[in-house]
């Protein structure tokens, strides 16, 4: 007796555009035809809100909005024969929205399934969009498989999945968009075992890949087995259309598949930025970027996850020297701007500040120098680039990391001045592994840029950490404190200093008005100075 072939899904894991809903009805359409077409699929599934792309906002509460997605919906409808479609959309119906999904054959909506479990908490806002009511399972046949659906934070809960059990799924499709962070991935994994234990079905957990502004999703779509395995796993941050085979023996499995190997996090963390920058750039139409170089190390891996991105013709460097600019920090910035084959400019702020020193002389006469002087030279520069950036209309990269950011050490209207912070939610020693990370695959960032103390140069022979703990105290007493928002209390029965601890706390509870004022930068850990860490400006609170 012959085996019976086995069910074909194709995972389109895709790069799409929040509100770009014709591009985006474009690029599934081509999907569902490659998925038929060329790969034999019996079903191609979609991530979720695919049309219109994830998340986006208060877009959803526009009436206009909310028609083009349905009009985009019947165009892909009528492109459906011959495979079946798993589409995410949102779904407006009698004063209404849900975050749908629809399973649509031969032209024909056959089933539909609304998201049960709506997350409102850290990046998610969707208790604002979207309803949920009590949802009947999702469960349709395709190839003698009963396939289950699900959506997303779904898979977090148990009962969405015990529902698909009980109602006769032998597979559970999961579709996402998932953001991303350095610990997410084990969480999914977690997860996604806990229902594998209590229901005994496989779950196919299927993702998008794209950067949304500080979001990053991250690919990785995996397949795992009643054993808890991953036996079949797309790849990371790259878009694919990627077959799973079902054997459709009973007990319906995964035909495993070679699963490639794990990332390391400065990979992981790595590969996030670049998509992040490179996504931000295309989707906003900017023709290119522009970057502050400073010799230092911040500015070096700026400049290499923005070659990396975006290509080094599209990447312009800005040196701007002062009197404390050291020529060790110009020749390490020429020689990282060689290696990348970046065109880089030299402008010094030293005519600027003069200018700035004139006019403010009046007011200024008695008064010590301090640190208003310093953050002159700093916004000079800001200026200088915002200037360029007018003109050319390419992007200014910011290239401030997270332990600045969290402490205040960098100048509003500044170094803070730009449109997109690539380090923004990286602490500083995480740049260092970074660095060192790119460098293992080719020799971009020298190594003296690597090796030296880091300094603003804003001051005769300025450190960073005349003004800080050391980075490698510093940034653990912000993960606890930022990330899991211990006490002060807490941080010294961790070992730290009393009063070290008390003034890193002090640091970041003034500097959040300066927070507010950043540009935009990609989340990479699991509490960015964003969405998820909404602290008021004006506060007495004083944590013990």
């Amino acid at each position: 007796m012959n085996k019976k072939s086995p069910l074909r899904i194709t995972v389109a894991q895709l790069n799409f555009c929040v509100g770009d809903i014709a591009g985006n009805t474009k690029k599934i359409i081509t999907a569902i035809e490659e998925a038929r077409d060329k790969l034999n699929s019996d079903i191609v599934v979609f991530p979720e809100l695919a049309v219109s792309d994830y998340p986006p906002g208060d877009l959803l509460l526009r009436a206009d909005f909310q028609k083009q997605v349905h009009d985009a919906i019947i165009t892909i409808k009528h492109k459906t024969t011959g495979i079946t479609v798993i589409l995410g959309h949102i779904y407006p119906t009698k004063g209404k929205i849900y975050n749908a999904a629809s399973v649509i054959r031969n032209k024909k909506i056959v089933k539909r399934y609304y998201k049960q479990c709506l997350p409102n908490t850290g990046v998610f806002n969707e208790k604002r969009y979207f309803s949920n009511d009590v949802s009947k399972p999702c469960v349709f046949k395709e190839k003698n498989v009963n396939v289950g659906l699900i959506i997303c934070e779904d898979i977090w809960h148990p009962m969405p999945s015990k529902q698909s059990a009980q109602a006769g799924a032998e597979i559970i499709v999961c579709i996402n968009a998932s953001p991303f962070d350095i610990h997410k991935l084990e969480r999914r994994k977690n997860m996604i075992r806990a229902r594998i234990q209590k229901n005994k079905i496989p779950i196919l957990y299927t993702h998008r890949v794209s950067g949304q502004d500080d979001l990053i999703f991250d690919g990785g779509s995996m397949a795992m087995n009643v054993k808890k395995e991953i036996v079949a796993q797309a790849e990371f941050f790259a878009e694919q259309l990627w077959p799973v085979d079902v054997s459709t023996t009973k007990p319906i499995a995964f035909i495993p598949q070679p699963v490639p190997p794990l990332p390391s996090e400065e990979e992981f963390v790595y590969r996030a930025l670049v998509l992040s920058v490179r996504d931000y750039v295309a989707k906003n139409n900017f023709p290119g970027v522009l970057i502050g170089l400073s010799g230092g190390i911040d500015s070096a891996l700026t400049l290499a996850v923005a070659v990396d991105a975006i290509g080094s013709d599209r990447v312009h460097g800005v040196l701007m020297p002062s009197q404390y600019t050291s020529e060790l920090s110009l020749k390490l910035a020429k020689e990282q701007a060689k290696t990348l084959n970046v065109k880089i400019s030299t402008i010094s702020i030293e005519p600027t500040v003069a200018a700035f020193t004139k006019s403010l002389a009046t007011e200024f006469a008695g008064l010590p120098a301090d640190q208003t002087e310093e953050n002159i030279q700093a916004r000079c520069r800001g200026v200088i680039l915002m200037a360029l950036s007018n003109k050319t209309g390419k992007l200014v990269l910011i290239t401030g990391n997270k332990s600045e950011m969290a402490v205040g050490y960098a100048t509003l209207y500044g170094d803070m001045a730009g449109g997109y912070a690539p380090l923004k939610d990286v602490y500083k020693t995480m740049v260092y592994k970074l660095a060192a990370y790119r460098n293992a695959i080719a020799p971009v960032i020298p190594t003296e840029v690597i090796t030296r103390a880091p300094s603003a140069e804003l001051a005769p022979n300025q450190k960073d950490q005349d003004s800080l703990p050391p980075y490698d105290v510093l940034d653990e007493i912000l993960k606890l404190y930022i990330e899991h928002d211990n006490s002060l209390s807490d941080l010294v029965a961790a070992g730290f200093n009393k009063k070290t601890a008390q003034r890193v706390i002090d640091m970041v509870t003034r500097n959040e008005y300066k927070r507010r004022q950043a540009p935009p930068g990609p989340r990479v850990t699991p509490r960015a100075f964003a969405r998820e860490r909404m602290y008021p400006i004006t506060s007495k609170f004083k944590t013990t």
